[in-house]
């Protein structure tokens, strides 16, 4: 599949989602963000489908019901519509402060890499990488109860596709502490015509 649009391309990352990291207040043990089974409150973040956060648009995962909602990156390939990129956005959140390159993989063999970083979701913890929050929550759910006045954030982070060639897929970090709740890509602006 090739693109040639200038719109931005939301990745739909359903079949990739292998961690619950967002439950209701009566189904607390259904995720496990990180060790301690602590998860978002699905009430305080969008319920699927698309969103726009800081005027790029987003597919958010379904939330809430106890399925995956987000991709634990464990250096999974994730094809993409074949095209000339600038951008790659990211919903993403981190067990502590991370960073670990992406693997861009391009049309003509090139694969170039380019750091992803993400700050750490723990409540009251500050961007470290200069991202800006996308969903900053109030409370913070444990496997048994629910902690007030502690928010965790879903941060918008962004990664460079610098090379001017067609990307066809990128390798995602062997790093679970690391997840992503939804992917969109930001064409170039100068598009090949589609061969």
């Amino acid at each position: 599949m090739t693109t040639s649009t200038t719109a931005p391309v939301p990745l739909d990352l359903t079949a990739l989602a292998d961690n619950v990291g967002v439950t209701r207040p009566d189904r607390l043990s259904d995720g496990a963000f990180n060790i301690w089974g602590n998860t978002f409150p699905a009430d305080e973040l969008p319920p699927g489908g698309p969103v726009e956060v800081h005027g790029v648009p987003f597919r958010w995962p379904a939330t809430g019901g106890g399925a995956p909602d987000n991709v634990r990156c464990r250096g999974q390939l994730v094809p993409v519509p074949e095209g000339r990129y600038d951008w790659i956005h990211v919903l993403a959140a981190a067990e502590r402060r991370t960073e670990d390159p992406l693997l861009l993989h391009f049309t003509d063999g090139g694969v170039d890499p380019e750091w992803l970083r993400v700050s750490d979701f723990w409540p009251e913890t500050s961007s470290r990488f200069g991202e800006r929050p996308a969903f900053s929550c109030t409370r913070l759910h444990y496997p048994r109860h629910v902690q007030h006045a502690m928010g965790p954030t879903v941060w918008r982070q962004r990664v460079p596709v610098t090379r001017e060639e067609r990307l066809r897929a990128f390798r995602l970090p062997d790093n679970p502490a690391i997840h992503l709740f939804a992917i969109t890509l930001a064409p170039s602006a100068r598009q090949e015509a589609t061969r």
